[in-house]
């Protein structure tokens, strides 16, 4: 999924809140023209209230920092981290994490999977919100949507190993022809195209999520637009979003498994990706959790909070726009970029946050090959930095390009993105000549700008959707909604094609190793970062899970204890 950034947008300070609050308690008929921004802090408050408290434990209630808003919660359509982590605590799949990061039963208490299909029944205690059963339709209407052309999800192709999906997303066969069917109301059948040795990884996956038909499409096009538009068959409901200011997500009485959740409340009445608001906000004791950056490490070890850190899974680059008319469809300007980048610069000198690394390879360091960590079995090509080098094909480039006009470089307006654009801004003006303008969008319209191929190129990032290679050796296959620079290299199809078929662990890791071969040698993109994270919380909340596939950070499992 398209990786989070680090924090942006602009802060709510402490001092910003308090103020604006008074200003609207005592003087509203002087200040009528600021109603607009007095609204704006009611909102971030919950409505005008007192400042929330970070932990309530009378009524089992969290308040957290959102960072971003959600583009949408139509699963069937998301792509983004911040949605994902909503729709992963709202809504249930056939197979879900538990606690210990193992696949466990979720609507669907057993299942068999073969190599030519599966086979799924579901719980006779699944339901919806509103106490309706969740039924196997519910999933064959869902993964019909997934892949339908008409509903255009950029994700499609994650539901390609069910048998004729590719066909029907391709508009070659009808969507009533999916393999996918329910038996009865409680089992579900699945046909593959060929074997598939990592299904039940994929069924855990958010676009796999059931869709009640009769509600979506009493929704029409508002589906998943509002809490109303959405139904939920999850541990917890969405009763409030007042969009870009708060949300909130409470239990649901209908969860099979509801006596296991023990918060009522997770509050999320500050949507900020300011990492300074949000840390002054876990100060007051208004928030139980954060995260921080470069700029706060400081003080938390000042004042002796204790510290979490994970690594997230995340991979982050830069991507490159292969469209004709775009010079970086150039292989020369490519590698001239290429021969430049030091990521180990960036990682250490610039970023210089515990946990990051510098990027080398589309698949990160945690993904597992045969018998030991991928990268150590199939080590990425290295490519140092090498100046002279850089400067032979930057010269053949503008033989084939002629003058090479500034390149546009999209990118989030977080402290993380920015610092990692204007060093590249700076690096290849000061070591090519290259002048690089930078376009600096929101979290949203950089998904957008993204997907209709407005840039040269993008500082973007992707998080595992399923702990496989494969969910990062298909980004650049011809097929993948996500390629949004449009690469398209037939042997990279091919070996991509193997590792999605073949269930030996030996001949699909060759794959991925081959995979990782042409992203490098064709200069497919920049690696930048694998990206670490730094948290504090409160001692109160336990029990939170923090990971590198799946819902993070899960809230499912977690509970209050008070502590001396």
């Amino acid at each position: 999924m398209d990786a989070q950034p680090a924090p942006r947008r602009d802060p709510v300070t402490r001092a910003a809140v308090r103020q604006l609050l008074v200003l609207g308690a005592v003087c509203v008929a002087v200040f009528a023209g600021l109603m607009a921004a007095l609204a704006w802090a009611s909102s971030i408050t919950g409505g005008g209230s007192a400042v929330h408290r970070a932990i309530d434990f009378e009524t089992r209630t969290i308040t957290l920092v959102l960072e971003d808003e959600p583009p949408q919660l139509d699963s069937t359509r998301s792509t983004d981290a911040i949605s994902f982590r909503i729709l992963g605590h709202v809504m249930e799949g056939l197979i879900r994490y538990d606690a210990s990061n193992d696949l466990v039963p979720g609507v669907a208490e057993r299942w068999e999977i073969r190599p030519e299909g599966a086979t799924f029944w579901l719980r006779e205690d699944a339901r919806w919100s509103d106490g309706r059963p969740v039924t196997a339709h519910d999933f064959v209407f869902a993964w019909r949507k997934v892949v339908d052309p008409a509903n255009a999800s950029e994700y499609a192709f994650i539901l390609y190993p069910v048998r004729h999906a590719e066909a029907i997303n391709t508009r070659t066969l009808p969507v009533e022809q999916l393999g996918v069917r329910a038996v009865s109301p409680r089992v579900l059948e699945v046909e593959f195209e060929g074997p598939v040795a990592f299904f039940d990884k994929l069924v855990a996956f958010g676009l796999y999520f059931p869709v009640r038909e009769d509600f979506y499409e009493s929704r029409g096009e508002r589906y998943g637009a509002d809490a109303v538009d959405l139904l939920y068959n999850g541990p917890f409901a969405m009763t409030r979003w007042v969009h870009g200011a708060h949300v909130r997500l409470e239990k649901n009485p209908h969860y099979w498994n509801r006596d296991t959740v023990q918060l009522n409340t997770i509050d999320m009445p500050y949507v900020t990706s300011d990492t300074t608001a949000a840390v002054n906000l876990f100060k007051d004791g208004s928030i139980a959790s954060t995260g921080l950056g470069q700029e706060q490490l400081e003080e938390a070890m000042k004042l002796r909070w204790n510290l979490g850190r994970y690594v997230d899974g995340s991979v982050f680059y830069v991507d490159f726009n292969f469209r004709p008319e775009r010079p970086t469809s150039n292989v020369h300007l490519r590698r001239a970029l290429q021969l430049v980048n030091d990521s180990a610069e960036l990682v250490n000198k610039v970023i210089a946050l515990p946990g990051y690394q510098p990027g080398v390879s589309m698949f990160p360091g945690w993904l597992t090959g045969v018998e030991g960590p991928f990268r150590h079995e199939y080590p990425p090509p290295v490519v140092t930095p090498d100046h002279d080098k850089a400067r032979e094909h930057l010269a053949i480039a503008r033989q084939e390009l002629g003058d090479i006009r500034p390149l546009v470089l999209l990118t989030d307006d977080s402290p993380i993105a920015n610092k990692q654009a204007e060093y590249y801004q700076n690096l290849f003006q000061r070591t090519l000549g290259i002048e690089i303008r930078l376009d600096k969008q929101i979290f949203k319209q950089r998904l957008e700008k993204m997907t209709s191929g407005d840039f040269d190129m993008v500082a973007a990032g992707w998080g595992p959707d399923y702990a496989d290679p494969l969910t990062y050796g298909d980004l650049y296959a011809s097929w993948n909604g996500n390629n949004r620079g449009l690469y398209e290299n037939p042997e990279l199809d091919a070996q991509v094609r193997i590792a999605q078929s073949s269930l030996d662990p030996r001949t699909r890791m060759d794959a991925f190793g081959e995979i990782q071969r042409i992203l490098i040698e064709d200069a497919v993109h920049l690696p930048a970062f694998e990206r670490g994270r730094l948290f504090v919380q409160r001692p109160e909340l336990r029990g939170v899970v923090r990971r590198t596939v799946g819902t993070d950070p899960d809230y499912t499992h977690a509970w209050l204890e008070e502590t001396p």
